[in-house]
C-alpha cells in the first residue's frame, strides 16, 4: 500500500464508510430474497422442524375435505389459490431487511389459532436459509473491502517487506 498523508488517509476511511453503507444494502436486499424465495417455496410442502418450530402438522380430514369440494388439492398446506404465497414480499430500509405479508391468512398461518397448530413459514425459511443470507451478506462484505478475488478464499498478508 503507497504512503498516505493523514488527509489522504481520511478520505480513503470516508470512501470506504460509503461503500460498507452500499454493501449492507446489497447483502441485505440479496438475504431478503433468499428468505421470500424459500417461504415462497414451502408453500403447498410440509415442512421438518426448523430450529424451535415444530414440523408441520398433517392437514386435518376436515381441512382436506374441505379443498378437494373446492377443487384444490386436498394436501397442500397454505396453498389455495396462491394468494397467500403471492403476497409474500421483502423490503430493505436501512440496515434491515424485511420479508413478510400483509396477508391476514399468512399470520393465522404462521402463528396459528384455536383451530389450526402453527406452521411456521417466514420464521422457518429463515432458519433453514440461515447459511445462505449469512454468506450473501458476508460476500457483499468482503468483495466490497477487499476486493472480489478474495471472497471465498483468504485476505493477502503484507510482509512488512518493502
Amino acid at each position: 500500500m503507497p504512503d498516505l498523508s493523514l488527509t489522504e488517509f481520511a478520505s480513503l476511511l470516508t470512501g470506504m464508510v460509503g461503500e460498507i453503507e452500499h454493501a449492507a444494502h446489497e447483502g441485505l436486499e440479496q438475504a431478503a430474497k433468499i428468505v421470500e424465495h424459500e417461504a415462497k417455496a414451502e408453500l403447498g410442502h410440509y415442512q421438518q422442524a426448523a430450529g424451535p418450530f415444530a414440523p408441520w402438522a398433517e392437514l386435518a380430514d376436515s381441512t382436506k375435505d374441505d379443498r378437494a369440494r373446492k377443487g384444490y388439492p386436498e394436501n397442500e398446506p397454505g396453498l389455495r389459490t396462491g394468494a397467500m404465497r403471492d403476497g409474500i414480499q421483502h423490503v430493505v430500509q436501512g440496515r434491515t431487511a424485511y420479508v413478510g405479508s400483509d396477508d391476514d391468512e399468512l399470520v393465522f398461518f404462521e402463528l396459528g389459532t384455536i383451530k389450526q397448530p402453527p406452521r411456521a413459514v417466514l420464521a422457518g425459511s429463515l432458519i433453514r436459509r440461515t447459511d445462505a443470507v449469512v454468506h450473501a451478506v458476508g460476500h457483499r462484505f468482503v468483495g466490497r473491502l477487499f476486493g472480489e478475488g478474495v471472497v471465498g478464499g483468504s485476505i493477502p498478508i503484507a510482509s512488512g517487506e518493502d
